[in-house]
């Protein structure tokens, strides 16, 4: 799912910007579960769909939150409860980023369908190769953030770990429909396939850039049609 347009590897800058970024919503309050969606699929649009990017955007957006937490705990003593519905809240917001692009993908695929365009096979298996690792991307994340924290945010960190790995995860849910959509489109391209106008990933980022921007409510409802 690689974008063309960005290297493989971001710049320090760009993902240290998502660190506080995130750092900054933690800190604001209010709905921090969209805040963090929308920064997360913003970094998604901006910085790549590949998979190592996706492993670097997943990881700033953890530092921002153990970050923003930590502060937030440190200007009152009594403050747990608030730390675990902010830390729940913004891993919330990165489950939901994560479904979000896995929905995008589909959706692209299912237009471009429609239209009689196919992507080719080579970017075909390779968007359902990265598409496969999102969920692991997404826990890996969270277990590698837990394993650093300590006290409460460890604790809080293990505990959505193992309920995600017990109960399964938003992406994962989403991705089950996705990879039936690409595994159909693949078994389905013939020799006489063509190029659509634009590449996979980048339609699939235009669509997380009008879902984050407030152009599109939504992915969910819009990829939940069984017109394959």
């Amino acid at each position: 799912m690689q974008n063309d347009n960005h290297s493989t590897v971001q710049p320090e800058k760009d993902v240290a910007r998502l660190t506080e970024e995130v750092r900054e919503a933690i800190a604001h309050g209010g709905d921090i579960e969209n805040a963090v969606r929308n920064l997360t699929l913003q970094a998604m649009h901006s910085n790549g769909l590949d998979i190592e990017s996706l492993k670097q955007i997943a990881t700033a957006v953890m530092k921002g939150t153990q970050e923003g937490v930590q502060q937030e705990m440190t200007h009152a003593a009594e403050q747990s409860h608030a730390a675990q519905s902010q830390i729940t809240q913004a891993v919330a917001g990165l489950d939901t980023a994560f479904a979000q692009l896995a929905g995008a993908s589909k959706l692209a695929l299912e237009e471009a369908s429609s239209k009689a365009k196919q992507f080719s096979d080579s970017e075909l298996a390779k968007a359902q190769a990265d598409l496969k690792d999102l969920e692991s991307i997404f826990l890996d994340t969270l277990k590698h953030t837990a394993t650093a924290a300590q006290g409460l945010i460890a604790e809080t960190l293990q505990d959505m770990l193992s309920h995600a790995q017990h109960n399964g995860t938003a992406v994962g849910m989403q991705l089950k429909d996705t990879l039936a959509v690409f595994a159909h489109q693949i078994a389905s391209t013939g020799r006489a396939q063509f190029e659509a106008g634009v590449k996979l990933t980048q339609t699939t980022a235009d669509l997380l850039y009008k879902i984050s921007t407030g152009v599109l409510s939504g992915i969910t409802g819009q990829t939940n049609r069984d017109d394959r």
